[in-house]
């Protein structure tokens, strides 16, 4: 294989198939290489099968960078209704879940994304190849030479859209950054985001005990505060909750939890050591909280006899751990567990209209590469698409 096109697009996943049909819908000719067998791999099992597209609730400040406001441009251009619009346009079905998710209508209905973006770039004459590994990458002239395992590709453009390194399963790799330090491009240092948390000590074995419990609560680190699902796991804490705050959790940083958000849990227990003195506490903490984990806190707490036999300065302390329970993490599942990656090409060495490289003219970088990394609940894939669009327009 030996091709020379307008615009060479490294990776097949939702921010490089959506530039590719952008670019091509300006008459640019465009190849996109997979090194894996699977275009759209991620689309694919987001959501279950059924692909958190977007979220009808997009906003700037709901996405995490060194650079807090490089993402309004793209997202401003290229919005969650633009997207939705382009769904409807080929009747896929959706629905919205909580907080403003979208997600496609019925059992491994996210391939019907990946058709739609696939449809855009046949549509226009994009060429798609899978399985092809990239070997060596260099810039020749006012273009980019790329030699892979089918041959020798040379593009008056390259953009990068080989993602993050989360999930490996699905054939993540470091392409882009090892792309971006061999064009002094800067990167900020990568890290699992979207990811459980885990635990040493006392604190794991409590939670190991638990594994399986699943409650609404809040979960804090620092300013960041969410009320989602939290279930605790053999080794720590996950579900939305706690997924939402480990993007913003540092090592070595506790977080906070509490348990009961909508009660006076102070009054509650010490008005039921009055009203019901024979009454384990147990079973009163059960009628507020799921049972294994009620009497799992009675029995960390020493606290097994019944209410009368309480002291109200340990009612009190109880009361302050189950709205304000610190915790700190000894570190999180990792890439395997990951839903996405933090940090990636500094958006300072980027445009922010374009996504292009500000001292490498033609080289851009989009999507899950790039050290912008939204919330749980279908802001990563509209980053996806937006910056796909920012560089396909201008490419």
């Amino acid at each position: 294989m030996s091709h020379h096109v307008d615009v060479l697009i490294i990776g097949a996943g939702a921010a490089g198939l959506m530039a590719a049909a952008r670019a091509g819908q300006r008459g640019r000719s465009v190849l996109v290489l997979e090194h894996t067998s699977t275009i759209g791999a991620k689309i694919l099992i987001s959501g279950g099968g059924r692909c958190n597209f977007t979220n009808v609730d997009i906003r700037p400040e709901r996405y995490i960078s060194q650079n807090p406001h490089f993402a309004r441009s793209a997202l401003a251009r290229y919005t969650q209704h633009d997207f939705i619009a382009l769904a409807k346009s080929y009747q896929i079905g959706f629905y919205e879940k909580t907080l403003g998710q979208l997600f496609c209508e019925g059992p491994g209905s996210a391939r019907l994304i990946v058709d739609m973006l696939v449809a855009e770039c046949t549509k226009v004459g994009v060429a798609i190849a899978t399985d092809v590994e990239i070997q060596t990458l260099e810039k020749k002239g006012e273009g980019f030479c790329v030699q892979t395992s089918a041959g020798r590709t040379v593009g008056k453009s390259l953009i990068m859209a080989s993602g993050g390194l989360s999930i490996p399963k699905l054939g993540a790799s470091d392409l882009a950054y090892q792309v971006a330090r061999q064009f002094n491009v800067a990167v900020i240092a990568p890290m699992p985001a979207l990811v459980p948390l885990v635990f040493d000590g006392e604190d794991r074995a409590m939670m190991t005990h638990l594994a399986g419990v699943a409650l609404e609560s809040i979960a804090k680190v620092g300013k960041a505060s969410f009320r989602e699902g939290m279930v605790f796991t053999h080794s720590g804490l996950s579900g939305p909750a706690i997924l939402q705050i480990s993007s913003y959790w540092e090592r070595g940083e506790p977080i906070a939890v509490n348990l009961l958000p909508d009660h006076a849990c102070e009054a509650w227990l010490i008005g039921a050591k009055s009203t019901r003195p024979r009454a384990q506490l147990a079973t009163i903490l059960a009628e507020r909280l799921p049972s294994r984990l009620a009497h799992t806190l009675a029995e960390y707490a020493g606290m097994t006899r019944p209410m009368a036999d309480q002291k109200d300065a340990d009612l009190k302390d109880l009361a302050k751990k189950l709205q304000h329970w610190q915790l700190t993490p000894s570190g999180d599942e990792g890439y395997a567990k990951a839903e996405v990656t933090r940090g990636g090409i500094d958006t300072n060495a980027l445009s922010q209209k374009t996504m292009e490289s500000k001292s490498c003219p033609g080289l851009f970088f989009i999507g899950e590469a790039v050290d912008v990394t939204g919330w749980l609940g279908g802001y990563n894939f509209q980053w996806a698409w937006s910056s796909g669009v920012a560089a396909g327009d201008a490419a």
